[in-house]
Parts: structure tokens; sequence; C-alpha cells
């Protein structure tokens, strides 16, 4: 062996170490925080699935990981529930509210952004403060409101759909409206300018110019209220007390709301159920969450 040999090799390897130290200095900590979270997010997912395939279908016996497979817990909450029923009731509150909040807030926040009209400031501040509360705290008045709702006008009471659609529109416009209006102010005037004074109107500008450069936001919030509406318990609880009206959150509950060891199985399938519309919207929109999460805070 040389003598350059001899002095090259310990110089290598504290470059190794050093690079090494480095390293983990800089990210290897980085790393070993996505691991912790990756594993505390995954952890639920995994039991939930676990419980779900798990034979017995109990809580007590189920597992991180399973020890057999079986459909039997998907057989007997599709024959012995009216899940279907309950599955649908939950689409129909997502998408339709979604839908509508999404179009009722875009026509408010054009309105706040484009228009000049006296109480438009404090408009803005209500919508601000209103949003301050949660929902939940005006559930009596809500409760009392609609009790006498409902003995004029059937349609709208307790243990229909368009009640509690009005109930989770009203939740629902007043953040959405500020969020869309903040990103409509980042279109520049002149495209509206310009569009009336070739003959375009209002309703024209906002459709054909408007709705397709705000696309981002727009699609933001219909995740977001689709989520929302999806996972709501409180106020369907309150409103949905017939069966066949109920939705999956109130019907899952009620299934380990006694028995709660006993009919876990079906209640983790249920909940896998629940989240596939979810992932689906999440699928469908995900080109759209980034830009329309951070576009809109540019303007006031």
């Amino acid at each position: 062996m040389t003598a350059p040999d001899v002095a090259v090799r310990p110089v290598h390897q504290r470059s190794t170490g050093t690079r090494l130290t480095l390293w983990l200095s800089r990210l290897g900590w980085r790393h070993a925080v996505m691991w912790v979270v990756a594993a505390f997010a995954v952890f639920p997912v995994l039991f939930v699935v676990s419980a779900a395939l798990n034979p017995v279908g109990t809580l007590s016996s189920s597992q991180l990981w399973p020890t057999g497979a079986s459909l039997a817990n998907a057989r007997e909450l599709f024959q012995n529930t009216p899940f279907t029923t309950w599955y649908a009731n939950s689409l129909f509150f997502a998408l339709t509210n979604a839908a509508v909040t999404v179009l009722l807030s875009a026509l408010a926040a054009y309105a706040f952004s484009r228009m000049r009209f006296k109480g438009r400031r404090v408009g803005l501040i209500g919508l601000l403060v209103i949003q301050m509360f949660p929902q939940f705290l005006a559930i009596v008045a809500i409760y009392l409101m609609f009790s006498n709702i409902g003995e004029v006008y059937p349609v709208i009471g307790f243990d229909t759909r368009w009640g509690l659609l009005l109930v989770y529109l009203g939740g629902a416009l007043s953040i959405n409206t500020w969020l869309m209006k903040g990103f409509f102010d980042t279109v520049p005037r002149e495209l509206d300018e310009s569009a009336q004074m070739d003959g375009a109107t209002h309703a024209q500008v906002f459709f054909r110019i408007m709705l397709p450069l705000v696309t981002p936001v727009l699609a933001i919030v219909a995740l977001l209220v689709f989520i929302n509406t999806i996972n709501e318990f409180l106020m369907a609880s309150v409103f949905l007390r017939d069966t066949a009206s109920q939705t999956l959150g109130l019907g899952l509950y009620q299934l380990v709301d006694s028995q709660r060891n006993a009919n876990f199985g079906m209640f983790a399938v249920g909940a896998l159920m629940l989240s596939l519309p979810t992932l689906i919207v999440f699928w469908f929109l995900q080109r759209y969450i980034s830009e329309g999460l951070t576009s809109g805070a540019v303007k006031g």
C-alpha cells in the first residue's frame, strides 16, 4: 500500500461522514417527520379496513392486521339495514348542497366584487361576523323555526330533504361568498368593461367571462362543501328522525349506539363506503385545489 493511498482514504471517509451528517441535519429530520405523520394517518385506515374484513365483525375481535378476510359484514349491512337509502340521501345532500352553494356564492361574490351599492361594506363585515359563530349555537332557534314552518309547509319541515338542505345552505354561503369575492377581485376589471362596451349584460359577463376564469375557486368550494355535508351529523340528527330519511352517518351511528361491539364490522364497511365519494370528488377536482386555495388570498 502506497503512501498516497493511506493519505487519501481518511479524507474520503471524513468527506462521506460529513455529507451524511449534513444530509441528516438538513433533510433527514424531515423524512423522519414525514414517516411519523404517514404512520399516524395510515393507522386508523388500516384498522377500519381490518375491522371491515374481520369475519367475526365485533370491536373486541378487531386488530390492526386482519386474521381473516370475509364479506360477511358487507352482506349483513346491505341485507339488514336500509343502506342504499341512507347512501342515496347522503349523496343527495352533498351533491345538491355543493352545486347550489357554488352558484349562489358565486353570484353574491360577483355582486360584492364588481358592484358598488349601499350596505356593501356592512354586508361583507356581516358575513365574517356571522361565520365567527358555529351553526350549532342556533340549533334551538332553527328547531323552533322549522317546527312552525313544517306545520304550514310540510315539504320543508322535519324528515324532509328540502328542509335540511335549506339549513345547510344558510350555513355555507357566508364564508364561501367571502372566499370567492377575494378570487373575483383578482380578475382585471378591464375584461368586464370591454365586454359591456360590446353590449354584454351582467349575466353574460358573469357566465361567459367570469366563471371560466374563476374555475379553481369554484372547484375548491365545491369540494369543501361536499366534504362538510357528507360528514355532517349534528343538524341531520335533529332534522331527520325517520329511518328512511336519514343519512348514512346517522344510520351508521345507530348501528353502534346500543351494540357497539356487535355491529362494528358493519360500521367499518359503511365508513369505507362513505369515503369513496369524497375520494372520487377529490380526484376529479385535484388539479384545481392548489391554485384555488392560494389565488383567492391575493386581494381582500
